[in-house]
């Protein structure tokens, strides 16, 4: 239940906490909302909360998330008097008067400026941080005022400059300062002034005007410059250093604090403009892609030849990274990429083993078995929350050291919320959302449209170069994965912008209740991927069940094809070409690679004629009965190594073969002979000699390979690098706002007449098991009613408590408290019992 203020404090606000107390209970859970930080931990009242509020810490992130015109007030509000009128904050931003309300409002809700119209008054932290200093330049390009920049002056001095300037001499410092600022803040004194300088002496004032407002003279000025000292238009503030007033300067700008003033965002002017349907065809197309990209990296990697080491340092090495990129045919940076994104995904890790090495995990099986679309959108929600930048790879840190594809330092906490961003203002230049069958035109904007107007929106943050980049991955990135189709935002990538970063849904809480308490959260889709998955899934063509063979020993797959039969046909041909169809090319390597995995000559014809649209051309039979009437004859075991081949002839043909020389081959018996190297160079060898050799384990048998052996054990996706403290939820709002409120009240009325707590029932709450207790607060999460707990705390003192639940995750039940008029975290193994109650009225 909400407190509200008294009526004496709704009163003009002497401070920021009198300003904070004067707010309702939804404005302060806005200000928390907006400014994390100021959670941790929760502040006992409201006088701590404004402490914290004005921290130089928490006002830098504040700043930092500021848009353009809402800091540029900020920096007027700084150099102008404080307390400040709405007025005058006005007269500094001509041209601004529009937005100002607007930005005003932001300040306020962020509790960097307070006070009514008339007394408007700026953090005192802020307004430390944007005053100019020496060293220090003020983003406005103003210098002090005049009463600072005379603070350290002789009286005597002030009298010359009053007496220069045509003023009369006053008897006191104060009434001459007093004196000089009217003249300079008088626009009519103040032109005529101004003309009567030398021409020289202007065109210097011209040059400080817009800043930075400090200029160097020689020991002994110039005349010109001499005539602007003499009258105060140019103060010393070192032996050879000047500057120029802030009064001065404002009047040579016409009043104004900014040379360009920036109320409005920038417009994004479509580069393009395209159909609907035409992005959305796009986007499907390329998400298909990916998928077959992500798995054919996964499936090269899964095999124990294929699998790259772990670099000291950690990390993937430069060449295995060139080695991918060959394997899948992208440029090195796309292949990071890739690598990256599986690796967010939870689809990749190190195996952890001695000689460690990269491998699938076995969510990459699973992984596997979902449709196409939720595949997708498994990997478009990782690559949405990651906070690794893949385009960092081949670059160096502070210290000089490259950094390496899975390797440390490519976290960058802003990259999430910088892509959520850009995708937004894609989303902005559409027209229709694309449901329903509507075709509407979707505007794709210029790269450095969309970098222009990031800079307006947070300045501070991330800026520069860095964030710019930043930008240009996200667009180049999203059209590689199918979020965006000719450069503009597709449908299904729309519900994974409208979910709440970190925010759990109803739909995904539920999903967690059907599914069990321990599911991890990588295991549950969101309400999100679930809603883009459903869009995308119509986009995506029908996987087939056939091939068109044809006589130059290729097979054209016409589109996707099903699981069962895309993975036989890598393994028995070769990828040769990729786009709308994709060709395969059986070779005789592949048909032994097919051997190798244990299918028979009869299984590969029956396969292919199983699956074929046209007959099985004949070079192709041939091609398998060859290769299969081949394959075995030799049998390579490890004894140093042996060869053993049913055909005499074959091992003193092979020993007799000079290119056999460096095995160090002895014949032993007609059908046995013996290397000096381990069996896999001695299969490596033998097959590059043009013969079929098989694997033959210590029983005689042969050794069937396969690529999908080599799995690391279960692994966690990583988890992304926080950007400061996490937005809190709305339920834990609520919480923090009632113990802030409980806190103030009890400082300043202890009676607190007219709460409604809930009723406490007399003895003790019921003994619940595990799972019953686990119920209970679950429920009293999504309903918000009270518990009536059983609790026994470290030293094994059991009590009982009636909390809120805010939350239940990680073993802790987060609650508000009532006795304690707080938020606290309760282990769940220490509750020993749960029920509900009802709210009534009591003391």
């Amino acid at each position: 239940m909400t407190t509200e203020p008294d009526a004496r404090r709704r009163a003009v606000p002497r401070t920021l906490a009198d300003e904070l107390r004067s707010r309702p209970d939804e404005a302060l859970a806005e200000l928390l909302r907006a400014r994390p930080d100021l959670l941790s931990p929760i502040p006992s009242d409201l006088t701590q909360l404004a402490t914290r509020a004005g921290a130089r810490t928490s006002v830098l992130r504040a700043l930092e998330r500021l848009d353009r015109f809402a800091l540029q007030v900020a920096e007027a509000l700084a150099v102008a008097p404080d307390p400040c009128p709405y007025e005058t904050l006005a007269g500094l931003l001509p041209g601004g008067e529009g937005e100002l309300p607007r930005a005003l409002d932001l300040l306020r809700e962020r509790a960097l400026v307070w006070g009514g119209d008339d007394r408007l008054r700026l953090v005192r932290t802020a307004r430390e941080l944007l005053t100019p200093s020496a060293d220090r330049p003020s983003p406005t390009g103003l210098g002090p005022t005049l009463a600072e920049a005379t603070s350290g002056m002789s009286p005597g001095r002030l009298q010359e400059i009053l007496t220069a300037a045509g003023l009369p001499t006053t008897h006191d410092p104060v009434s001459a300062l007093a004196a000089l600022t009217a003249l300079f803040t008088d626009r009519e004194r103040m032109a005529a002034l101004v003309e009567e300088a030398p021409e020289e002496a202007r065109a210097t004032l011209a040059k400080l005007t817009w800043g930075p407002p400090y200029g160097e003279v020689s020991e002994r000025p110039s005349p010109p410059i001499r005539w602007l000292l003499d009258r105060g238009l140019l103060l010393p503030v070192g032996s050879r250093t000047v500057v120029l007033p802030r009064e001065v300067a404002l009047h040579l700008r016409e009043g104004r604090a900014h040379r360009r003033l920036e109320p409005l965002p920038p417009a994004l002017e479509p580069a393009r403009t395209h159909t609907r349907r035409s992005v959305d065809a796009a986007a499907a197309g390329q998400a298909l892609a990916a998928l077959t990209v992500v798995e054919e990296l996964l499936t090269s990697w899964g095999t124990a030849s294929g699998a790259p080491p772990v670099l000291r340092a950690g990390g993937l090495g430069v060449r295995d990274l060139k080695r991918t990129a060959v394997a899948l045919d992208v440029p090195e940076p796309v292949a990071a990429f890739w690598i990256e994104l599986a690796y967010a995904a939870g689809l990749l890790a190190s195996d952890g083993e001695a000689d460690e090495r990269y491998a699938p995990t076995p969510a990459y099986d699973e992984w596997l078995e979902r449709p196409p679309e939720r595949r997708w959108a498994r990997l478009a929600g990782a690559w949405l929350a990651a906070t690794r930048l893949a385009g960092l790879v081949g670059e160096r840190d502070t210290r000089g050291r490259a950094l390496n594809a899975l390797g440390p330092g490519l976290d960058r906490g802003p990259a999430p919320e910088l892509r959520r961003r850009v995708l937004r203002l894609l989303a902005e230049c559409a027209r229709g959302d694309g449901q329903d069958g509507e075709d509407g035109e979707v505007a794709a904007p210029d790269a450095d449209a969309v970098v222009a107007r990031l800079d307006w929106e947070c300045p501070l943050r991330a800026g520069g170069e860095a964030r710019a980049r930043i930008v240009r991955w996200t667009l180049r990135e999203a059209e590689l994965l199918g979020v965006t189709g000719r450069g503009a935002l597709a449908s299904h990538a729309r519900p994974l912008l409208e979910a709440g970063a970190g925010a759990e849904t109803a739909l995904e809480h539920g999903a967690r209740e059907a599914l069990g308490a321990d599911v991890p959260d990588a295991d549950v889709p969101s309400a999100a991927e679930e809603a883009a998955a459903s869009r995308l899934a119509p986009l995506l063509p029908e996987p087939l069940d056939h091939v068109l063979l044809q006589a130059d020993l290729t097979a054209v797959a016409p589109g996707p094809l099903r699981r069962p039969l895309a993975e036989t046909l890598h393994v028995l041909a070769d990828v040769e070409s990729k786009g709308g169809a994709t060709v395969y090319r059986f070779t005789p390597q592949s048909v032994r690679r097919a051997l190798d995995a244990g299918r028979t000559a009869s299984d590969l014809h029956a396969f292919l004629a199983a699956h074929s649209r046209t007959p099985v051309p004949q070079p192709l039979t041939y091609l398998i009965d060859d290769v299969a009437r081949r394959h075995g004859r030799l049998r390579v075991g490890a004894a140093g190594s042996y060869v053993r081949c049913d055909d005499e002839t074959l091992p003193a043909e092979i020993a007799a073969d000079r290119r056999a020389a460096g095995l160090g081959l002895r014949l032993l018996a007609p059908t046995v002979l013996a290397a000096q190297v381990d069996p896999g160079t001695l299969l490596e060898r033998l097959r590059s000699m043009g013969y079929a050799p098989a694997a033959e384990s210590a029983d005689g048998d042969v050794v069937i390979h396969r690529s999908d052996t080599l799995r690391t054990p279960p692994r966690t996706a990583p988890e992304p690098v926080p950007d400061g403290p996490p937005r809190p939820d709305r339920p834990l709002l609520a919480a923090a706002v009632r113990a802030i409120r409980a806190g103030d009240l009890a400082a300043g009325a202890p009676d607190r007449p007219g709460r409604s707590v809930p009723v406490v029932p007399e003895g003790r709450p019921p003994r619940t098991t595990a799972a019953d207790t686990l119920a209970v607060l679950r429920a009293a999460v999504r309903t918000g009613t009270p518990v009536w707990i059983g609790h026994v705390d470290a030293d094994g003192t059991a009590d009982h408590r009636v909390i809120e639940p805010v939350r239940v995750e990680g073993g802790l039940v987060t609650a508000y408290d009532h006795a304690a008029e707080e938020v606290r975290a309760y282990p769940l193994h220490r509750i020993t019992g749960a029920a509900e109650l009802a709210d009534a009225d009591g003391d």
